[in-house]
């Protein structure tokens, strides 16, 4: 398989940055997209929303429906989902993109951003896969793949931000139980992470990253779709980086995703 015409993806965090690229990218092979998000007003310190994105799906040539939906909230998550079923049919595809993110200290972090960034990222990732999966059992190659770095108990990523890195760790972790559980039933679940920086909206949460440094969401939406057209039947719990999967699709070349080619890209977080 070389296209995702026809599939549905439910796309969490798609309202702007790596999820609205992931959206677009499928779009072109006239697949039917799933906008999850919070963003239904137009924010000017944040561009897009759920229903830009979808005008934006609908003239790249797929079928969008925009849902408002905060995947913190189990109701609204299975309103989403029902809502995708009635309007396409099933659900062939979960992307798990949503993700809330503060790189600060213990004493830094309150815990109102702590319990955010649990109940965004592993419990979202759990809750939308345990929503999505009777949908995606029924389906002809299903694949749930969640915006996750390989897993890592080395202590440089744990100290200078505990909390974000134990939220961002446990999506890898319920990418890893869903893997063994689902993975030999035909369902794919892995991860994927960027090799470096990818220049989002996140990166004001971060200071001192130079844009000209960065990679632009491209790459990654480039390589979600590298994953998804491959088949399911035993392929999970793998922890994927964008380049890698590009180059074994033949890419060699990475000049294309660079905000400024002339620069080095910085690394991303959790990788050596």
């Amino acid at each position: 398989m070389s296209s995702l015409s026809g599939k549905t993806i439910f796309i969490t965090g798609a309202s702007r940055g790596i999820g609205r690229e992931i959206a677009l990218r499928a779009a072109r092979d006239g697949a039917n997209i799933a906008i999850a998000a919070k963003s239904s007003v137009a924010n000017p310190k944040l561009p897009g929303t759920i229903h830009s994105v979808a005008a934006e799906v609908e003239a790249a040539g797929g079928r969008a429906l925009a849902l408002k939906c905060d995947i913190r909230e189990e109701d609204e998550v299975n309103a989403s989902v029902a809502a995708v079923v009635d309007t396409f049919g099933g659900i062939d595809i979960l992307i798990n993109n949503a993700s809330a993110i503060w790189l600060r200290g213990t004493l830094d972090t309150p815990m109102k951003r702590f319990d955010l960034m649990q109940q965004v990222n592993s419990r979202g990732s759990f809750l939308c896969a345990q929503a999505c999966l009777p949908y995606l059992q029924q389906a002809a190659n299903p694949h749930i793949l969640t915006l996750a770095p390989p897993p890592s108990l080395d202590v440089k990523w744990w100290a200078p931000h505990t909390g974000y890195t134990l939220a961002k760790m446990g999506m890898s972790f319920v990418t890893l139980g869903l893997a063994g559980e689902f993975g030999p039933q035909g369902i794919a679940v892995n991860a994927l992470w960027p090799r470096t920086i990818i220049a989002t909206d996140a990166l004001n949460l971060i200071p001192g990253i130079p844009m000209d440094r960065c990679r632009k969401p491209s790459i990654v939406a480039d390589a979600v779709h590298a994953v998804l057209v491959r088949p399911a039947q035993g392929f999970y719990g793998r922890f994927l980086i964008d380049e890698e999967v590009l180059g074994e699709a033949g890419v060699t070349d990475f000049s294309e995703y660079a905000v400024d080619a002339s620069k080095r890209p910085l690394p991303d977080l959790f990788l050596d």
